[in-house]
C-alpha cells in the first residue's frame, strides 16, 4: 500500500537545501523540488494547527498580564475560556497558629535529638497554620459562541493560529464558498478581550453569545440589546467567606446586524462583521482592602474600547507586545519538520530533527511571561494567568519552593525585566504579612514566608509538616529582588529593595540554631523540599537546600549594604553568620549531600522530581565546574543518580543544572524530552502534568544557559552549546552587569559576538577556556570574534 503523503508547506531555501535532510524528505513523503514548489514559508512565531481544540490544553493562550483567554478555536461553536488574575477563593485571613510560639523550642529539640516522626506529628498538632491550606485562584467562567448557521462537517480549509508575534489567535475556514475568519486580542491597553468575527460576503454573521461559569454564586443579566454581564462572588476558602465581587462584561458591535436577547443570552443575525468587547474585573484592591467596584471598572472599560475598531485595538496590542517580545531574536536552524503543525512537531520532537522547535518554545515562554506578568498585574502562578477550575491542582497558587521563581529564571536573561514587577511588588507585600508571622510563630524579628502563598499575601506554614514547615521561601524570593539589580545596576532600585532584603536576614539571624553536633548554624525546623528522608519524616535541621539559599541571601544583604553606604553592627552580624552555617558536603556514593547526614541512599525516594540541594549550581552560582570542582562533580552524580526524566518543571530545572555543568549534549537531549508529548501538550504549555506554566519558563532559562552565562563580570559564551545547533544566533539578551549581548556561532564555533554595555565599567568575556578583558559604556558595542580568543 503506499504511503500517502504528508502536506509539508514549504520552508526557506536555505532550510531546505541546507537544513533539511534528504532522509527526512523522503521519510515525509516529498521531495526537495515538491517542498519547494508547494505553499509558502510558515511563520518562525506561529503555533498552528488543522483540527479546533477538543480538550483545554489544545486550547491557544492569549493575555494582557490581568486577563486572559483560552480560544479552541470550534467552528459550530466556540468557547473562549476566562480569567482575571485577582479572583481567587477567599478573603483577608491571618493563618498564624497561636499554639506555635510556645511550641517551637519542644519541636526543635525534637528534631535535634532525631524524633523526626513524633516531630511531624508535634508540629502538625501545634505549629501549622490555621487554616492549614491557602486559597485557590479561580476562573471568571466562559463566554460561548454559538454559531445556528454553521455546519461543521461541511468546512474546508480550516486552520487556527496563534501568532506570538503579534499576539493574536486566529481561526479561519471556509463554508459554502465564504471565507470565515475569527481573530482574538488581550489589549494592555484597553484592557480588554477584543473578538473579531468576519466573512468574505456580507450578512453572513450570526450567532448566540452566553455567558457560563462554575462558580457557585453567579448570574446573568443583559443591558440593553448589545451588552450582557455576567457577576457574583468568589467562592469561600474552606470557613473564610468570599470576600470578592466580580463582573465580566460583554458588549457587541455588529455592524448590518440585528441584535435581540432574552434576558441571559445576547443573538446576532446577519452581520458583516461582528466586534466583542469582554471585560472583567474584581473588587480586590490589595490583600488586605477588597473595597474595589468591578462594575465601575468594566464599565469604564467597555466604553473607552468601544471608540475603537478591532484593527486598532489589535494593532495597539501587537505594537505594544512587540516592545517587549522583539527585543530577542534567536535561530537554531531548521529543519522539514519545521513546515508541519504544532501538535504534529511536539508529538515528533524526541524522534526528529527540528531545532526550530527548540527556538519556538524558547520564544513561546517570553511570550507567556509578557502575557501573564506586567507591572500592576498579579504574577504569574503555577499556571499563568490561565485556569479553568474553580479550585485547579494545588489551588493554582505561588509555590515559592521552586515553581514561582523558575517562572522569573527567564525574566531578565531574556530581556523581560519589567515582567519582574509583579513578583517584586508581591515579595514586598509578604514583607509586611510575613513580618506578623515571624513575630507571632517565632518570636522573631523581620518576615518570613513558608513554601506557598496566595493572593492574599499568606505566609503560614500549610499543607503538612512534611511539606509546608519550610521557612526559607521568602529568602529565595529575595534572590530576584538582587538579581533584578544585577540585570540593572540600578542604585534607586536597590534602595528601595535594601530593606526586604534585611528584614528576610533579621529573622533568620533570629532564628538560625547551633547544631549540638557540630557547632555550626542551622535552620531548625525545616526540611528539604517534598523530599522525605526515609527517617520517618521530612523533618530535619539544616538541609542543604536552606544553607545554601541563606548564603546567598547574607551575601547579597551585605553586598547591598555595603554599595548604598549602611553596613552596621547588624550586616556584620549577617556576614558572620554566612560565615557560620553548616557547609555543602559530599556522601559516601560521591553524590552532594541533601541532609546534614548521608541519607541519600535511603531516601523515601531517591529519583524524586526535586532536585533541592542542587539550588547551589543553578540557580545559584555556589557551585562551579572551575571554583569548586569537587562540589560540580558531586552535583553531577546527585542528578545521575536521580535520572534525567521528570515531571515538567523538574525536567527543566534539570536543563538548567546540565548547562551549568557544560554538558550541551546531556542538557539538550532533556530539552528534547520536554519538548516531545509527555511533557508538552498540542498548545505548548508544560505537562507537569496536568499543566504547570513553569517548566515553559524552565525550558526558556535552559536554553539561554547553554549559550550563554555570566556571574558578576563574567559573561561565559557557549558554555554547553550542543552538537543539534552547529550554526546559529541570538540576539538581545542581557546580562548581570548591565550588559546586551548579541552573539552567532558556526560550525560549533564563535563566530561573533557584539556587547552593549548600559554602565560604564570593565567586563571579561569567556570562550573556549580563554578570556578578554573589555571596557563597556553606554552608547557603545565591542565586538570579538574567535579569533580575539587566540
Amino acid at each position: 500500500m503506499k504511503k500517502p503523503k504528508v502536506p509539508v508547506p514549504a520552508v526557506t531555501r536555505r532550510a531546505l537545501l541546507g537544513g533539511a535532510s534528504a532522509t527526512t524528505l523522503v521519510a515525509l513523503g516529498w521531495n526537495r523540488a515538491q517542498a519547494l514548489a508547494d505553499e509558502p514559508a510558515p511563520k518562525v512565531h506561529e503555533l498552528w494547527y488543522r483540527a479546533s481544540a477538543t480538550e483545554w490544553t489544545e486550547a491557544l493562550p492569549v493575555g494582557n498580564g490581568r486577563i486572559s483567554a483560552m480560544v479552541f478555536g470550534g467552528i459550530e461553536s466556540e468557547r473562549l475560556q476566562l480569567n482575571e488574575d485577582t479572583l481567587w477563593a477567599g478573603g483577608p485571613y491571618n493563618p498564624a497558629n497561636p499554639k506555635a510560639r510556645g511550641s517551637m523550642e519542644a519541636l526543635r529539640e525534637l528534631i535535634f535529638d532525631g524524633k523526626y516522626s513524633e516531630a511531624e506529628t508535634f508540629a502538625n498538632a501545634n505549629v501549622m497554620a490555621t487554616p492549614i491550606r491557602q486559597a485557590a485562584y479561580q476562573t471568571v467562567g466562559s463566554l460561548m459562541l454559538d454559531m445556528p448557521d454553521i455546519a461543521a462537517a461541511q468546512a474546508s480549509g480550516y486552520r487556527r493560529s496563534l501568532d506570538i508575534d503579534s499576539a493574536l489567535s486566529e481561526t479561519v475556514f471556509t463554508l459554502d464558498g465564504v471565507d470565515y475568519r475569527r481573530r482574538v486580542v488581550a489589549s494592555p491597553a484597553d484592557q480588554v478581550i477584543a473578538v473579531h468575527l468576519s466573512a468574505s460576503k456580507r450578512g453572513r454573521i450570526g450567532c448566540k453569545l452566553s455567558f457560563t461559569c462554575p462558580l457557585k454564586q453567579w448570574q446573568v443579566a443583559t443591558e440593553g440589546d448589545d451588552t450582557v454581564i455576567l457577576s457574583g462572588q468568589n467562592d469561600p476558602h474552606g470557613q473564610i467567606p468570599g470576600a470578592l465581587r466580580f463582573e465580566g462584561r460583554l458588549r457587541v458591535l455588529a455592524p448590518g446586524g440585528r441584535l435581540s436577547n432574552d434576558g441571559k443570552t445576547l443573538s446576532i443575525e446577519g452581520a458583516d462583521e461582528v466586534t466583542l468587547l469582554i471585560a472583567m474585573a474584581t473588587s480586590y484592591r490589595r490583600f488586605d482592602d477588597v473595597s474595589g467596584d468591578p462594575g465601575v471598572i468594566t464599565r469604564a472599560q467597555i466604553e473607552k474600547a468601544s471608540r475603537r475598531s478591532f484593527r486598532q485595538i489589535a494593532d495597539a496590542a501587537a505594537v505594544d507586545h512587540r516592545r517587549l517580545f522583539r527585543r530577542v531574536s534567536i535561530d537554531l536552524g531548521t529543519s522539514a519538520a519545521a513546515a508541519l503543525p504544532t501538535d504534529a512537531r511536539v508529538r515528533q520532537s524526541e524522534i526528529t530533527d527540528d531545532p526550530a522547535l527548540a527556538a519556538l518554545y524558547f520564544q513561546y515562554g517570553r511570550y507567556l511571561l509578557i502575557s501573564s506578568s506586567r507591572p500592576g498585574s498579579q504574577p504569574a502562578s503555577l499556571q499563568g494567568i490561565w485556569n479553568d477550575k474553580p479550585n485547579p491542582p494545588w489551588g493554582g497558587k505561588y509555590t515559592i519552593n521552586i515553581n514561582t521563581e523558575m517562572n522569573y529564571w527567564p525574566a531578565e536573561p531574556t530581556n523581560l525585566p519589567e515582567c519582574v514587577e509583579p513578583l517584586i511588588r508581591m515579595v514586598s507585600e509578604i514583607a509586611i504579612t510575613g513580618e506578623h508571622m515571624a513575630r507571632e510563630m517565632y518570636g522573631a524579628r523581620g518576615w518570613v514566608t513558608h513554601h506557598n502563598t496566595d493572593l492574599w499575601r499568606a505566609t503560614g506554614p500549610i499543607d503538612g509538616a512534611k511539606f509546608g514547615l519550610w521557612p526559607t521561601g521568602g529568602a529565595w524570593l529575595c534572590t530576584h529582588l538582587w538579581e533584578h539589580y544585577e540585570y540593572s545596576l540600578d542604585r534607586a532600585f536597590l534602595e528601595r529593595a535594601y530593606p526586604i532584603l534585611h528584614g528576610a536576614s533579621l529573622f533568620f539571624i533570629d532564628t538560625l540554631q547551633v547544631d549540638p553536633k557540630t557547632g555550626h548554624l542551622v535552620t531548625n525546623p525545616s526540611l528539604s523540599p517534598e523530599a522525605g528522608h526515609g527517617h520517618g519524616s521530612s523533618l530535619i535541621h539544616g538541609p542543604t537546600m536552606d544553607m545554601q539559599i541563606l548564603s546567598d541571601l547574607f551575601d547579597q544583604t551585605v553586598a547591598a549594604a555595603r554599595i548604598l553606604g549602611k553596613e552596621d553592627d547588624l550586616t556584620r552580624q549577617f556576614a558572620d553568620a554566612r560565615k557560620r552555617l553548616l557547609p555543602m558536603q559530599i556522601g559516601k556514593q560521591g553524590q552532594l549531600q541533601e541532609w546534614p547526614y548521608d541519607w541519600d541512599a535511603g531516601a523515601d525516594d531517591i529519583s524524586h522530581r526535586h532536585v533541592s540541594h542542587l539550588y547551589g549550581l543553578y540557580p545559584s552560582r555556589l557551585i562551579d565546574v572551575e571554583r569548586t570542582p569537587e562540589l560540580a562533580q558531586a552535583a553531577r552524580r546527585s542528578l545521575d543518580i536521580r535520572g534525567d526524566k521528570a515531571t515538567g518543571w523538574a525536567t527543566a530545572w534539570r536543563i538548567n543544572l546540565w548547562a551549568r555543568l557544560r554538558d550541551g549534549d546531556r542538557a539538550h537531549g532533556i530539552l528534547k524530552f520536554l519538548l516531545g508529548p509527555e511533557r508538552t501538550y498540542p498548545n505548548m504549555f508544560d505537562a507537569h502534568p496536568p499543566f504547570q506554566i513553569d517548566g515553559n519558563f524552565g525550558g526558556t532559562a535552559g536554553i539561554v544557559e547553554m549559550i550563554v552565562q555570566n556571574h558578576g563580570d563574567v559573561i561565559e559564551l557557549l558554555p554547553a552549546l550542543p552538537s543539534a545547533w552547529p550554526t546559529g544566533s541570538i540576539q538581545g539578551l542581557r546580562t548581570r552587569g548591565a550588559c546586551n549581548v548579541d552573539i552567532a556561532w558556526r560550525d560549533g564555533r564563535l563566530d561573533w559576538v557584539r556587547i552593549h554595555g548600559r554602565v560604564a565599567g570593565k567586563r571579561t568575556v569567556k570562550w573556549g577556556g580563554r578570556t578578554r578583558e573589555i571596557a563597556v559604556a553606554p552608547g557603545r558595542a565591542t565586538r570579538l570574534t574567535a579569533r580575539d580568543f587566540a
